[in-house]
């Protein structure tokens, strides 16, 4: 198996919450993070800040903490741009930034940004290619640092697997996991996404997962890979038990360790955990309490 060029420790964290804080708060959040033990946050892009500022502002003020993007959008930049600004930071900060590109979604491509979503795998292609030949006429590495692939369907894990580092599954069961790894062989590397809801009580449990899975599940990407696992479209649509149980693993702390060693059972090198609750400002007392058994 390769061993990657970054260090993202065995398991990092996933969060969506850092745009909803000051900039000084979201840096004292992710220093606090680093200090429980999770190497590595995630980090997102949609309609909020730049992930790129984002990670050089909190790079800027941490020591030990590495910002991965899950994911850059490859269509909110053009490549010289996506490629040149990677190459930047990790010249300022060498080691500690790790570049996840993605194609998004047709509504945040088309309606949102207004560009072209027809042929996404096609232009992923094409994409990287010109990241590689971009010119950079600066301080930095002259080779591009490392890349991952939000991945899910066989075409695009192919891709991630021959043009670059590997792959950064959203929204995926274990099965994925395996499915993954069986696809881009042994020697790409496989950082897999896991929602987790700390809460033993089934029905308050599904009822935390399923007011944030509903944003995702009606995406197609997302849906048609579980259809694709074998998910009937239905239950997809309805959220129902079966489905939610697979995305989302909930209840205690042994729990949460079991879904995410399953993980690393079916072939993950690295589980980003994004801890779910009802409110967007208890998802730091997630982190406190799953460190010791994730990261101790």
């Amino acid at each position: 198996m390769t061993k990657a060029k970054i260090d993202l420790g065995k398991v990092g964290l996933w969060t969506g919450i850092l745009d909803g804080l000051p900039s000084s708060a979201a840096n004292e959040l992710c220093a606090e993070a680093a200090e429980l033990g999770f190497k590595t946050i995630w980090i997102p892009e949609a309609v909020g800040r730049d992930p790129f500022v984002t990670a050089m502002r909190v790079l800027e003020n941490t020591t030990e903490v590495t910002i991965a993007t899950g994911i850059a959008n490859i269509y909110a930049r053009d490549a010289m741009t996506m490629a040149n600004a990677q190459r930047s930071i990790e010249e300022a900060h060498p080691g500690r930034f790790l570049l996840g590109l993605g194609v998004s979604h047709m509504h945040l491509v088309e309606w949102v940004r207004k560009h072209d979503y027809s042929k996404p795998l096609t232009y992923m292609r094409q994409y990287l290619e010109m990241m590689h030949k971009a010119r950079f006429m600066a301080v930095g590495p002259s080779e591009l640092p490392e890349i991952v692939l939000a991945a899910l369907g066989p075409k695009m894990l192919e891709l991630a697997a021959s043009q670059t580092a590997g792959a950064h599954p959203y929204f995926v069961p274990p099965e994925h996991t395996q499915i993954a790894r069986e696809v881009m062989g042994s020697e790409a590397l496989l950082y897999p996404e896991q929602m987790v809801v700390l809460e033993e009580d089934p029905e308050t449990a599904r009822a935390i997962a399923r007011q944030h899975m509903k944003t995702y599940s009606a995406l197609p990407n997302y849906a048609n890979n579980l259809i694709r696992l074998g998910y009937d479209a239905d239950d997809i649509e309805n959220m129902a038990d079966v489905v939610v149980d697979a995305v989302v693993a909930w209840g205690s702390i042994d729990a949460i360790k079991t879904r995410v060693q399953d993980h690393f059972d079916a072939g993950a090198d690295h589980v980003c955990v994004q801890v779910l609750t009802e409110e967007p400002q208890t998802v730091p007392e997630g982190w406190r309490q799953l460190a010791p058994a994730l990261v101790g």
